[in-house]
């Protein structure tokens, strides 16, 4: 079932605000179960099995996302049909291959990588992932071209409901064992998340009998057509793994060079250490909370602006990527400004430590440009530029890198300075790749709309600042922060009605309830 680019988009933005928070409540489950000691041993392994699992998908599934939607729009379904089984091909080949030389090298790689060699177990369990989610990645780029974003929305819910349905009944089967075999069934009950998911997207394509059984019987058609498929997958997903790679070996790079600055700072290892944790522990992932509506926006983005190129439309290419930088600002606003607002009260009742709401207040200033940063790398990989995304993604790591370590390393900044260098990163790779869609299509936006969402978020961050400090100052910090909270998300809504920002004809886009909230809401 195709879908419209805003239906798609709202309804991957839904499914993914609802598996955040479930992946969230997951966590706290899971955590009280196999205590400290247990996450510590899960969050050794996990980090190294979705590197892998980016490893494997190479990049595949915006390749095949992006191919797809072209195929779709010449007509093409042999073509369609050929990316979808060189794909399947190419993922199921490389995972596999990692998977068995991870099965034969996991003593080796425990021994080298991990502290503590109960991590073995952990390693063996996650092993059977890898192969799973590289198949469901690329079958999700499949619909995702063909602009479907259904099966997407609801094999993430489907995976994160199993999860939280079994993660508790094998820790706890497990934990008699020892607290590595509880960590390895949390980890276990990841595969058989991933397999649920699997599973729903093959019926999905099952639903398809002509589609499924033509692909069966025509696997290849000449040598010629099948490299040149190959190539035309390859000159987008090997910049895309590329630019992961980039970011991922920025992010190992991270937790070696910030304390180590920190201690030539003057800091003790001890308070090094902590002041680490809080940054990249509590603060940042506090920031990188709401980018699911960027996640969501990206994966729609990349075949609706792929479509539009292909079929040489400018005006639709301009129009698509002005609505995703629109509900980007108009959502994303709101979440920077509580999180600036109430970035103490927040820490203090998460990680009871007041102290990191400053840190988190300080990256809060510098959101927006982060929420924007994913669909303008979308958008340029729709238009075939995914090699100025590498470009651009290396250079703010360089920097990124280096801007820590100098900042952090003098005693007037510390840690602030890794602040201060992830805005500079982040707001100098997000300028770099609207400038690189300027360059490419002629981009612009609507500066008089985005100085108003501005203006409102001013009013919404005073309004709730305010009730805050007047009007609930009495009750408790939890009522506290989510009275004002919604009171002044209210404020912001009411504006972007008021000054036409937000009218009738955006409101009946929404899927399920458009219809009938729309009747409250006037024509912009």
């Amino acid at each position: 079932m195709r879908q419209s680019f805003f239906y798609g988009t709202l309804i991957l933005i839904a499914a993914g605000a609802i598996t955040k928070i479930l992946g969230f409540a997951n966590r706290i489950v899971l955590s009280r179960i196999i205590g400290a000691e247990g996450m510590g041993l899960y969050q050794m392994v996990t980090p190294i099995l979705y590197f892998l699992i980016t490893l494997t998908t190479f990049g595949l599934p915006v390749a095949i996302s992006k191919q797809v939607a072209e195929a779709e729009a010449a007509s093409d379904p042999k073509q369609t049909r050929r990316f979808l089984l060189l794909a399947l091909l190419i993922a199921g080949g490389l995972s596999t291959l990692v998977s068995l030389i991870l099965l034969g090298s996991a003593h080796y790689v425990t021994r080298w990588m991990f502290a503590d060699e109960r991590t073995y177990i952990l390693l063996i369990a996650a092993i059977p992932v890898i192969p799973i989610a590289s198949i469901s990645a690329v079958l999700r780029g499949y619909f995702q071209g063909k602009h479907n974003m259904s099966p997407t929305a609801i094999s993430q819910l489907l995976e994160q409901m199993v999860r939280m349905a079994l993660v508790v009944v094998m820790t706890v089967s497990f934990l008699p064992y020892g607290v590595e075999y509880a960590s390895a069934g949390a980890v276990a009950s990841i595969i058989f998340g991933e397999l649920a998911g699997l599973l729903y997207m093959l019926w999905m394509f099952r639903k398809n009998r002509k589609t499924a059984e033509s692909m069966m019987q025509q696997p290849f058609t000449s040598l010629k057509q099948n490299q040149e498929s190959i190539r035309q997958l390859l000159s987008v997903s090997f910049p895309v793994t590329m630019s992961r790679l980039v970011g991922s070996i920025a992010y190992v790079l991270e937790p070696m060079l910030v304390p180590f600055a920190l201690v030539l700072a003057g800091y003790q290892t001890i308070q090094a250490t902590s002041l680490y944790g809080q940054f990249a522990g509590m603060a940042v992932p506090l920031l990188l909370f709401p980018t699911f509506l960027t996640y969501s926006l990206s994966i729609s983005l990349v075949p609706a602006v792929a479509e539009a190129a292909y079929q040489k439309n400018s005006k639709m290419i301009h129009r698509r990527i002005y609505q995703a930088m629109r509900i980007t600002l108009v959502i994303g606003a709101p979440c920077a400004v509580l999180l600036y607002v109430f970035a103490e009260p927040l820490c203090a009742l998460l990680y009871k430590n007041a102290e990191v709401g400053q840190l988190l207040r300080e990256l809060s200033l510098f959101s927006v440009f982060l929420f924007f940063q994913a669909p303008l790398a979308s958008a340029l990989q729709g238009l075939d530029h995914a090699n100025v995304v590498l470009r651009n993604t290396l250079i703010g790591a360089v920097v990124k890198i280096a801007a820590m370590f100098f900042l952090t390393s003098q005693p007037s900044f510390g840690i602030h300075g890794a602040v201060i260098a992830l805005n500079l990163s982040i707001t100098l790779v997000t300028l770099l790749h609207f400038a690189s869609l300027v360059k490419a299509v002629g981009f612009t936006v609507d500066l008089i709309e985005f100085i108003k969402i501005g203006g409102v978020m001013l009013v919404m961050g005073y309004s709730g600042s305010y009730m805050a400090t007047s009007w609930f100052a009495h009750t408790s910090m939890g009522q506290m922060v989510l009275i004002c909270s919604l009171l002044s998300s209210v404020v912001y809504v009411v504006l972007l009605v008021a000054l036409r920002i937000l009218g009738k004809q955006d409101v009946m886009r929404i899927p399920w309830i458009g219809e009938q909230l729309a009747v409250f809401f006037p024509r912009r």
